[in-house]
């Protein structure tokens, strides 16, 4: 078992790194893979925006006003391998948001707009006042990530109606799944919800099929995804 997300994320890009991990159905027909060295090297370029343009490491507090998608699971990776700290709620020393978020200035800090189509190189529109552009800035970063104060099994990781070491991300968050499973996960179980379920299939070497919220047909994907738990 995992002891950390970095241990996860090594996982992830070792043995079969070109096997699908993650699948994300969005709307209108959206359909992105990708693979474990995908995935990880999206985790990679995220923790080096975090810590490089935006000094985040052991401790900071991040917090994600974004729905279930595959750019929501890589940010949320990305701030638990710096050794920051998930959040639900202000105060906030980073808030990611999306084009749909309506918590205007809310949550402090630094501000981050992401775009969430598949094929947007920058956030679509005007940028809320004082953001950063995710889509624009990331990809610019290194593919891999060498953490200079990596976190431990004892770090926080997660501080909201129930708190999480890194450790406790995989004994107690994780939602457990059989060795080698693909797992499909409904977005409209909530972002928390959906990364426990990520990280329990990643965790016992599976993968996952991660559904829009509003896709209402979820017994489709099961069958042409060949879902097995």
């Amino acid at each position: 078992m995992p002891s950390t997300i970095l241990d996860l994320t090594h996982h992830l890009r070792a043995g079969n790194s070109a096997s699908p991990r993650l699948t994300w159905y969005g709307p209108d027909g959206e359909r992105v893979e990708l693979s474990g060295r995908v995935l990880d090297n999206w985790v990679a370029k995220t923790s080096n925006f975090l810590s490089e343009e935006l000094d985040a490491g052991r401790g900071t507090r991040v917090r994600l006003d974004l729905p279930p998608h595959w750019k929501s699971v890589v940010i949320a990776l990305a701030t638990l391998q710096t050794g920051a700290v998930l959040v639900d709620t202000a105060p906030a020393d980073i808030t990611f948001t999306g084009p749909e978020s309506h918590d205007g200035e809310a949550g402090g800090g630094v501000r981050v707009a992401v775009a969430l189509g598949a094929l947007e190189m920058a956030y679509p529109g005007e940028l809320p006042a004082g953001a950063l552009d995710y889509a624009a800035l990331v990809r610019q970063f290194a593919d891999s990530y060498e953490p200079f104060d990596p976190p431990v099994e004892g770090d926080p990781a997660v501080d909201g109606h129930d708190t999480f070491t890194q450790a406790e991300l995989f004994s107690r968050f994780a939602a457990p799944a059989a060795d080698g499973a693909r797992v499909l996960v409904a977005g409209s179980s909530g972002l928390m919800d959906a990364l426990a379920r990520l990280i329990g299939a990643w965790s016992a070497g599976g993968s996952a099929v991660l559904a829009h919220p509003g896709i209402d047909d979820v017994e489709h994907l099961r069958r042409v995804e060949n879902v097995t738990g």
